[in-house]
C-alpha cells in the first residue's frame, strides 16, 4: 500500500490501527535485492527413502502439504534458536523453490514458467510434537511452524542457472554427514509439485515451496553448527544456539 493521503490529511498509514509487521524477505544470490515471501508451502515425504524411515510406503501416497509462515524464515545465516516444548529437534536439508508468478490449475508442462529461482533451506521440526500429534490425529503446526523453524539460503535465480533437476542435496552436523541425496530421488518433481499444489491452492508471486528432505534426518543439539548444500545452487550454513 502507498502512503497516498486521504481526506482530513491522513495518510494511508495512518489507517493501520498497529503497526504493519516487516515484509518477510530473502536475499537474491550476488546482489543486494530481496525476494518478498508470500507464503511458504512444504512438500511432505517427498524423497522415497525418507518415506520409508517414517514407516510409510512412498508408492501409496499422492503428495501432501503443510505450511511454514513467512516470519519463520532465518536468513543471512543467522542462528537457529533451540525452540521450547520440545527436547528432540530434527534437520530436514530441503530444495526451495522461489515463485515469480502463480495461479490455480497450472499445468505440469508450464510450471517451470513459474519460477524465479531456488534456494537451499532447512525444515526444522519437532519431532517430539509432531509424533505425539500424528498419532492424535492433529494437525502438525505446533511441529512445524514455529519461531526461525525455517533457515534459508539466498535464492539464486533461474535465469542464471537453470532449473536443476539432478545434483548432489546434503547436509553435515559439525561436519559429519547426516544426509547424502540427489534432487533426481524426489518422488514429486518440482513441475508436478507445482501443478498439484496450484490445484488445491491459488499460488502467488512471491510463495516458496520447500520440497522435502532426503534420508538421514536426525537430532540437533545446542552448538551444533550445519552445512547444507545443494550441487549447481549454493551452501547454507546455521548454528544452533
Amino acid at each position: 500500500m502507498t502512503d497516498t493521503a486521504h481526506p482530513g490529511g491522513a495518510t494511508a498509514a495512518d489507517r493501520y490501527v498497529v503497526a504493519p509487521p516487516p515484509v518477510a524477505a530473502v536475499p537474491v544470490a550476488g546482489t543486494d535485492r530481496l525476494f518478498p515471501v508470500h507464503r511458504v508451502y512444504c512438500v511432505g515425504r517427498n524423497y522415497a527413502a525418507h518415506a520409508v524411515e517414517m514407516g510409510h510406503d512412498p508408492d501409496k501416497e499422492h503428495p501432501f502439504f503443510f505450511q511454514k509462515n513467512p516470519d519463520n524464515l532465518v536468513t543471512g545465516g543467522g542462528a537457529f534458536p533451540y525452540p521450547p516444548a520440545t527436547t528432540d529437534v530434527h534437520h530436514e536439508i530441503e530444495l526451495v523453490v522461489a515463485l515469480k508468478s502463480g495461479g490455480q490449475d497450472i499445468p505440469v508442462e508450464d510450471a517451470l514458467n513459474h519460477v524465479y529461482g531456488y534456494a537451499v533451506g532447512l525444515d526444522m521440526t519437532r519431532r517430539d510434537l509432531q509424533a505425539e500429534a500424528k498419532k492424535a490425529g492433529r494437525p502438525w503446526a505446533v511441529a512445524k511452524a514455529f519461531e526461525k523453524s525455517g533457515p534459508i539460503g539466498p535464492i539464486a535465480p533461474a535465469g542464471e542457472i537453470g532449473h536443476p533437476a539432478d545434483g548432489a542435496i546434503w547436509l553435515k552436523v559439525n561436519d559429519e554427514m547426516r544426509q547424502d541425496g540427489d534432487l533426481n530421488q524426489l518422488i514429486w518433481k518440482v513441475p508436478e509439485v507445482i501443478s498439484y499444489l496450484s490445484g488445491l491452492f491459488a499460488l502467488a508471486t512471491g510463495d516458496l515451496i520447500f520440497t522435502g528432505t532426503p534420508s538421514g534426518v536426525g537430532p540437533v543439539q545446542r552448538g551444533d553448527v550445519l552445512h547444507g548444500h545443494i550441487a549447481g545452487i549454493g551452501d547454507l550454513h546455521c548454528a544452533v544456539a
